[in-house]
């Protein structure tokens, strides 16, 4: 049997004929670039998450950054991040000249460790960037007080975590402001790439809505040195069809890292921890092993497909060598890179596929 990591066949099918009915109508309007399904799409997504204003951009990439100018940090500010994030995230920090300061993760959660972020925090600090990593909220009621204590400003990366809960909150909806990314594999993904920013500070809203079009709010007349990241009509048609179903979406996936948590019991596998003040969206299954290199061998005999999310971690790519880490500054960051290990999880999965994996994987 073949078990691809990604399938985007059983979502996308049941939507196909409202996918091509909405490019359709924007193919005849001919309007292409922040039109009327751009904003719908803003207002139907910052209702869905509970924020006061949306503004879409071009990824999440640039969300993260254009909050963080829109905060004005940059040259001589710091900004603290976990150590075992995606690099877009450090990228962000790096695009406005701020540096980057890295926080190990907590190894049960893979999330910021909340109890190690105080130590880094300098005088120079602006910012901490709270990553939902996986699709599982970081512990925001541990960061907000410190955020408060040092006068910082609390940044979601929620580009993994379209739909998550935390304390009865969805993710969007916790810091000062959130970015997200609609890159395709995403649980609420584009046909193409796209970004958004939620906050509910009307000011940054307004300021990041303008920074987004090349710093303009009426047009030729520029207020920021702004850039060009803008959604365009049909991924935001594209995504409004889909936001309808993200929740069915999330909750299948939920369903299946349930069976998944149940079932998978060979004990070289470290299985993700449960929090059950968490809604995890399981963006990805990410288990640990020691042997994970033999263990994708043996997966991929079987036609099982995995990721490795992520292999190197920031300290030692060498786009941040100026950082000056070497192997053993962050030691559980590194620990994460050389056993985490991703299994399919998606929408559709049949359970003949899930009890595949399960099988395959109790008797390695």
């Amino acid at each position: 049997m073949e078990v691809p990591f990604l399938n985007f066949k059983p979502m996308h099918n049941e939507i196909k004929d409202e996918i091509l009915d909405v490019f359709e109508k924007i193919y005849d309007n001919n309007w292409f670039i922040l039109g009327p399904y751009v904003e719908a799409f803003e207002k139907e997504f910052s209702k869905y998450c509970g924020a006061n204003y949306c503004i879409s951009c071009g990824n999440g990439l640039d969300a993260l950054s254009i909050i963080l100018r829109g905060y004005d940090i940059g040259e001589g500010d710091e900004v603290i991040v976990p150590a075992n994030t995606y690099i877009a995230t450090a990228l962000a920090v790096s695009y406005v000249g701020a540096k980057v300061i890295l926080v190990e993760p907590d190894i049960n959660t893979f999330n910021i460790d909340v109890t190690k972020i105080e130590a880094a925090i300098t005088k120079k600090t602006k910012a901490i960037i709270a990553v939902h990593l996986y699709g599982r909220p970081a512990e925001i009621d541990k960061i907000k007080p410190l955020c408060k204590k040092y006068n910082l400003k609390l940044i979601e990366d929620s580009a993994q975590a379209h739909g998550a809960i935390y304390n009865g909150q969805k993710a969007g909806n916790l810091g000062d402001a959130a970015g997200f990314s609609f890159y395709p594999g995403k649980n609420l993904g584009a046909l193409g790439d796209g970004g958004a920013i939620l906050t509910n500070d009307k000011e940054l809203a307004e300021k990041v809505r303008a920074i987004r079009n090349y710093g303009s709010k009426i047009k030729y007349y520029n207020e920021y040195k702004g850039v060009n990241s803008r959604l365009d009509e049909i991924q935001a048609g594209y995504l409004s069809i889909k936001l309808k179903s993200l929740d069915k979406w999330n909750s299948y996936r939920q369903k299946v890292a349930k069976v998944y948590l149940e079932k998978i019991t060979n004990n070289k596998l470290i299985l993700p921890n449960i929090d059950l003040e968490t809604d995890s969206i399981w963006h990805v299954f990410a288990l640990r092993t020691e042997f994970r290199d033999e263990l994708v061998a043996y997966l991929n005999s079987h036609g099982i497909s995995t990721v490795i999310h992520y292999p190197i971690p920031i300290h030692l790519q060498k786009a941040y060598k100026e950082l000056g880490y070497k192997e053993g500054d962050f030691p559980l960051a590194e620990s994460i890179s050389k056993t985490v290990l991703s299994i399919p999880i998606w929408y559709g999965m049949t359970n003949e596929e899930i009890n595949y994996v399960i099988d395959i994987l109790n008797k390695w």
